[in-house]
């Protein structure tokens, strides 16, 4: 049994499909069945069996899908950073972040970090949601990734690194701007703009607001896939808009919106997502201590660990 062999039997496992695989690795179905073959023997057990549309693993079958996958992913980040080592420029971090991450948490850092590296390459890899991060960390495709803090995932670590108070923005002439504050239970029937669906910040938010002590949560009438598009409606006045308060978003450079303090609703926590800390290559961990130095927090600070 080869890698070869292993990366094949992991291929059909996820596609459920041999004849998908060996398009997918330029060779014949008989090809990708003779892997398979090698896999079973040397495991002494059969690990698929066939179903009407294709093949599905069985109980040892999932068994080793599972473990091939999370060491295979592992073994392609090595041999990344190897390939980068024998290539002598310094090696390459993989970082993935929202669409706007960059601009509110790293841009400082970033300047700060190729200025004392200059030969690292550093590459950004862009998704919707932080369950997509998770996956770029855990198949090995990124080192590290920008999240918002949330429940523990299966083999990956969180670290919280700042943590972000909700402000309810609005633009200047609406009649709520003079407010210093606002009470949670006072946004029930304030039109506003809703935080992408599936995004970790909106299932917070929806919880605080949705619990008895603080009302119910607020009607929708747009909604957007990131913070900068929900401020700029709001500042446009198609409606108020509760996000949390970025890094250095000031109400001064934008001169028609205002960001009102929500009392009494606990921060968001955004931070590092990686597979394990201790495993990040010495530039990954570098790049890692500028952006979170860069913020004001400690190195590493609040382990979660899924």
């Amino acid at each position: 049994m080869t890698l070869d062999d292993l990366r094949a039997f992991v291929a059909v496992c996820e596609a459920g499909n041999l004849s998908a695989v060996a398009r997918d690795l330029g060779c014949t179905q008989s090809a990708v069945s003779q892997r398979i073959k090698r896999v079973e023997r040397a495991a002494g057990i059969g690990l698929l069996e066939r179903r009407p549309r294709g093949v599905a693993p069985t109980q040892a079958g999932r068994i080793l899908h599972r473990a091939a996958a999370d060491g295979l992913s592992g073994l392609d980040l090595a041999l990344r950073r190897l390939a980068d080592l024998r290539a002598g420029d310094g090696g390459t971090v993989r970082v993935t972040t929202g669409a706007t991450t960059v601009r509110h948490f790293m841009a400082d850092a970033v300047v700060a970090f190729r200025a004392r590296h200059p030969h690292v390459n550093l590459e950004f890899r862009t998704e919707s949601s932080s369950r997509r991060c998770f996956e770029a960390v855990a198949d090995g495709s990124s080192e590290l990734a920008w999240i918002t803090i949330g429940p523990p995932v299966r083999g990956i670590e969180q670290h919280p690194v700042v943590r972000l108070p909700w402000v309810l923005a609005v633009p200047a002439d609406a009649p709520l701007a003079d407010r210093k504050c606002i009470e949670p239970g006072e946004l029930a029937g304030i039109g506003h703009i809703r935080l992408p669906e599936n995004s970790t910040s909106r299932m917070r938010l929806d919880g605080h607001l949705g619990h008895q002590d603080t009302g119910p949560v607020p009607p929708s009438t747009t909604s957007v896939a990131d913070w900068d598009t929900a401020l700029l409606l709001a500042e446009l006045g198609v409606g108020h808009a509760v996000v949390p308060r970025l890094p250095g978003l000031q109400a001064t450079a934008r001169p028609a919106l205002r960001l009102i303090p929500i009392a009494d609703l606990p921060p968001l926590a955004t931070g590092w997502a990686v597979r394990r800390w201790a495993a990040l290559s010495p530039a990954a961990v570098a790049f890692a201590e500028t952006v979170t130095a860069g913020l004001g927090g400690a190195v590493a600070g609040g382990q979660v660990t899924g």
